[in-house]
């Protein structure tokens, strides 16, 4: 199976924009069950890689981060990528993970410090940068976060090149971005990130906004400012979340084409274990233009609710 390096060369030798999907282990007992419906659904957006994240807002799964990842790969014939936090890691632990990673086949992972909780410190890896080297080691593919709006514990925007340089000259292969709801932001990003040498691909992580508890969560945890054209969707649609939901899938797609139209490395999408929002993405960059249309491109369409994303929407800029 390639690793996420390898698919980023094969889609800059073919022309292809790369795109993919994270997804999390289910909550629940059967979450390998779960987790195999969640995937077949994802699989229809045909992504390149599909990332697997550490568990669902602590629901303690994080165990089957790596199962899942060799799902993925077994089932759906698609590389995966499992998350590798610092949190609570020790030398001894995460080698014990990497061979975990080998067992299952799984070559790629995303470095990140992960959550820590009041109180907490880290044990011998304090951060992704310092976790990458032995990462590297290994023999894995190793892929970080970038921050475009900065992370929400440093937001200097020199010292977060500053870091993002750190995990590149750690042997980073390459970036996923944290969300954002502001193209330019992240276009001031890439530049400032060119600027300072780093080469590796930076792709794009883009996360509709549902609901307004959602989107709460999302501007506390990360720090992602709301610009006015999200504001005023809340607020039109604020007793309506069924056209809520919809209205941000497809502010979410405009944002992806948008991107794609000015020569990103790659197109990510959050898409929360919800496969209608991976398949209405990959429907709206292929009516683009910026990757082949999908072979079942109206079952896709229908099911996906991607319809709602009308022609006027993909010519829009955010």
């Amino acid at each position: 199976m390639k690793t996420v390096a390898q698919v980023f060369e094969d889609c800059r030798a073919c022309g292809t924009l790369p795109f993919s999907v994270e997804m999390f282990p289910p909550k629940g007992q059967l979450t390998l069950d779960a987790a195999r419906e969640v995937v077949g659904g994802m699989a229809q957006a045909r992504p390149d890689f599909v990332s697997v994240t550490c568990s669902a807002g602590g629901s303690g799964n994080a165990g089957q981060t790596v199962p899942i990842a060799q799902l993925v790969q077994d089932e759906a014939a698609i590389p995966s990528v499992a998350h590798f936090t610092c949190v609570n890691a020790t030398h001894e632990t995460a080698r014990a993970a990497i061979e975990e990673l080998r067992e299952a086949g799984v070559r790629t992972v995303l470095a990140l410090r992960g959550d820590l909780i009041d109180g907490q410190e880290p044990v011998d890896f304090r951060y992704a940068c310092d976790l990458i080297p032995l990462l590297k080691e290994a023999g894995l593919c190793v892929g970080a976060a970038a921050y475009p709006e900065g992370h929400i514990d440093c937001l200097d925007p020199r010292r977060n090149i500053e870091h993002l340089k750190a995990k590149y000259e750690a042997g980073a292969d390459f970036f996923v971005t944290q969300l954002f709801f502001t193209n330019d932001d992240f276009y001031r990003f890439r530049e400032a990130a060119q600027a300072a040498g780093v080469e590796a691909p930076i792709t794009c992580g883009i996360m509709p906004f549902l609901g307004k508890s959602q989107i709460q969560r999302m501007v506390f945890l990360c720090g992602s400012s709301l610009p006015a054209p999200i504001i005023k969707l809340l607020a039109k649609y604020e007793d309506d979340p069924v056209s809520l939901r919809q209205a941000g899938i497809e502010y979410a797609c405009r944002q992806l084409v948008d991107l794609g139209r000015h020569g990103v490395d790659g197109l990510h999408v959050y898409a929360m274990n919800q496969p209608d929002i991976a398949q209405a993405a990959a429907a709206a960059i292929a009516a683009a233009g910026l990757r082949p249309a999908l072979a079942n491109a109206d079952d896709v369409v229908a099911s996906s609710g991607a319809a709602g994303v009308t022609a006027a929407a993909l010519h829009a800029t955010n």
